[in-house]
C-alpha cells in the first residue's frame, strides 16, 4: 500500500521572510569568507561558493506564492532584494511584478532589461497587462501590443483608455458565456471540453448572438438542477451590473453590500464586454486603504520602505512644510500672550491638555466623514443632520472633560477661576476640532482631492494653535 505524503502546512509570509533573511545571511558571512581567503584559483572557488550558496534559497523562493516573494522584496534592503529578484525565474517575473507595491515595482523595473520585460509581459493575461502597462516603459507597451492578436489587442486598449478610479480599469475578460435556448446539459458538456473555469466563477452568463447579456446562470443552478432544463428557464435576470465609466469605490460597496463574488460589465447598449470579480475589488480596496493611511500622516504618494534618503525625504516635504508655517503660527499665538504667563506660570503647564485633547477629537470627527464619504454615506439631505449631532457631541465631550479637566486644575492649584477658564477653554476648542475635522474632508472632496489628505496635519496645527489662543485669551481676560 502506498504511503501518503504528509501534508505540511503553508508558512506564512513573516516565516518566510525570516527563512529568507537567514539565508541571505548566511550567503553574505560565507562569501565574506571565501573572499578573505587566499588559495589557488581563487575567483573559480568564489563563483562556486556563490553558485552552491543560492541555490537552497533559489529552491525555496520557487516553492512560494508570487504574493509571498513580493511580501519578501517589500521587505528587503535595496541589495538583497536584487538578490533575491534575480534568484525568481523569469516565467513568475509579471506575477510578481503585479504584487508588489509600486513603489517597489517602479524600482525592479528600472533593473530589468527590454528583453525581460517583454518576458514578463507577455506572461499576462489581457486585464494584468493592463495593470502593469502605466509603469512599462512606452516602448515596451507598444512592443506587447503587436505581439497580441487582434482580439486581446482591441480589449487592452480598452483597459488603458479607462481611468484607474472606474470599474473599466478593474474588469476582466476571462468569463463564461451562454445562449439562453441551450439545456444545463449541453452547458456541462461545454464546460468540460473547456477543462477549466475562469478563477471566481460563480456564475454564467447569458447572452445573445449580439452579446447583450439577458442574464446569468448560477454554476449552484447548474449542478442540481435537471439537466434538461432549459437555461433561459434557470437563469436569473435581476443581476447587479456595472458599467465600465462607473466609480470603483461604488462598486467596491456594491460587492460588499450585495456579497458578489463577479458581476458583469457591459457597455452603454447592453452588451457583456468584461466582468468584475471579488479578487479585482478587494485589491482596490486596500490600495485605496494604504492611500487613506499615507494620506492621513501627510505622505504625498506610497514610499518604498528601502528608498534612498534623498526621495523618501522629498516624500515627505510638502506637508512637513506645512507644519512648520503652522508651528510658527503657534509660536506667535504664545508670544501673544508671554506677559499673561510670565503673570501666572500654571498656563504653560496647561496649554498642551487644551490643544492635545482638542486634536485627538478633531481625529476623531475627520476619519467618521472621510469614512462616510468614502462609502457613500454623506448626501446633501442628511449633511446638516450630521453636522449638528458632530457638534452636540462635541459640545458634550467638551463639557465632560473640560470639567474633568477644570476639576484637577483647581484642585493642583487651588484656583477655581482658572478650573473655570480651561474648562470653557477645552470645551470651545472642541468645538472648533469639529468643525476642523468636518469642514476639511469635506472641501477636499468638493475639488476632488482625497478626503483624508494632510488631515492629520492640518487638524494638528488648527488645534493647538486655536487651542492656546483660546485657553490663552480666556486667561488673560478673567485671570491676569
Amino acid at each position: 500500500m502506498a504511503e501518503t505524503e504528509e501534508i505540511k502546512p503553508v508558512d506564512s509570509a513573516a516565516e518566510n521572510l525570516q527563512q529568507v533573511l537567514i539565508l541571505l545571511n548566511k550567503h553574505k558571512l560565507v562569501e565574506e569568507l571565501v573572499h578573505r581567503q587566499d588559495m589557488p584559483r581563487h575567483d573559480l572557488v568564489e563563483t562556486l561558493v556563490h553558485k552552491q550558496n543560492l541555490t537552497e534559497l533559489h529552491h525555496k523562493l520557487d516553492q512560494m506564492h508570487p504574493a509571498d516573494v513580493a511580501y519578501i522584496l517589500e521587505a528587503l534592503p535595496r541589495d538583497q532584494r536584487l538578490i533575491v529578484w534575480d534568484l525568481v525565474k523569469a516565467e513568475r517575473d509579471g506575477e510578481i511584478l503585479l504584487e508588489v507595491s509600486d513603489a517597489v515595482r517602479e524600482m525592479l523595473i528600472e533593473n530589468m532589461d527590454r528583453a525581460e520585460l517583454l518576458a514578463a509581459a507577455e506572461s499576462l493575461d489581457t486585464e494584468e497587462i493592463a495593470d502593469l502597462a502605466p509603469d512599462l516603459p512606452q516602448d515596451v507597451v507598444q512592443d506587447v501590443l503587436g505581439s497580441l492578436d487582434e482580439q486581446n489587442r482591441a480589449r487592452l486598449q480598452s483597459a488603458l483608455s479607462y481611468d484607474e478610479e472606474t470599474v473599466g480599469a478593474l474588469m476582466d475578460f476571462d468569463m463564461v458565456m451562454i445562449r439562453a435556448d441551450i439545456t444545463l446539459e449541453v452547458v456541462l458538456r461545454y464546460l468540460r471540453r473547456l477543462g477549466e473555469l475562469p478563477d471566481h466563477t460563480d456564475k454564467l452568463f447569458v447572452v445573445d448572438k449580439n452579446n447583450a447579456l439577458h442574464g446569468v446562470l448560477s454554476i449552484n443552478k447548474l449542478l442540481v438542477q435537471d439537466p434538461d432544463a432549459v437555461v433561459g428557464a434557470m437563469m436569473e435576470t435581476d443581476v447587479t451590473v456595472f458599467h465600465p465609466e462607473d466609480d470603483a469605490a461604488s462598486a467596491a460597496q456594491a460587492f460588499e453590500r450585495y456579497d458578489l463574488v463577479t458581476a458583469p460589465v457591459v457597455d452603454a447598449d447592453n452588451r457583456l464586454i468584461g466582468r468584475i470579480s471579488v479578487d479585482a475589488v478587494l485589491d482596490y480596496i486596500r490600495e485605496e486603504s494604504d492611500s487613506d493611511m499615507l494620506s492621513l500622516a501627510g505622505l504625498r504618494e506610497e514610499e518604498d520602505l528601502f528608498a534612498s534618503v534623498w526621495k523618501a525625504a522629498k516624500n515627505r516635504w510638502m506637508w512637513l512644510g506645512v507644519n512648520l508655517v503652522t508651528a510658527f503660527i503657534a509660536s506667535r499665538v504664545i508670544g501673544v500672550f508671554e506677559g499673561s504667563i510670565e503673570k501666572l506660570v500654571a498656563l504653560a503647564a496647561l496649554m498642551p491638555i487644551v490643544a492635545g485633547i482638542g486634536g485627538n477629537s478633531g481625529n476623531q470627527t475627520g476619519t467618521l466623514i472621510v469614512r462616510a464619504l468614502a462609502l457613500g454615506q454623506i448626501t446633501s439631505n442628511n449633511a446638516r443632520r450630521l453636522i449638528s449631532k458632530e457638534f452636540s457631541i462635541s459640545m458634550l465631550n467638551g463639557l465632560v472633560f473640560g470639567g474633568v479637566v477644570g476639576a484637577l486644575a483647581f484642585f493642583l492649584y487651588s484656583n477655581v477661576h482658572l478650573g473655570l477658564v480651561i474648562w470653557a477653554a477645552v470645551a470651545l476648542n472642541l468645538l472648533l476640532a469639529a468643525f476642523v475635522g468636518i469642514v476639511i474632508p469635506l472641501a477636499m472632496h468638493k475639488v476632488g482631492r482625497d478626503p483624508a489628505e494632510g488631515l492629520s496635519v492640518l487638524l494638528t496645527a488648527i488645534t493647538d494653535s486655536g487651542g492656546f489662543f483660546i485657553f490663552l485669551g480666556l486667561a488673560t481676560l478673567f485671570l491676569v
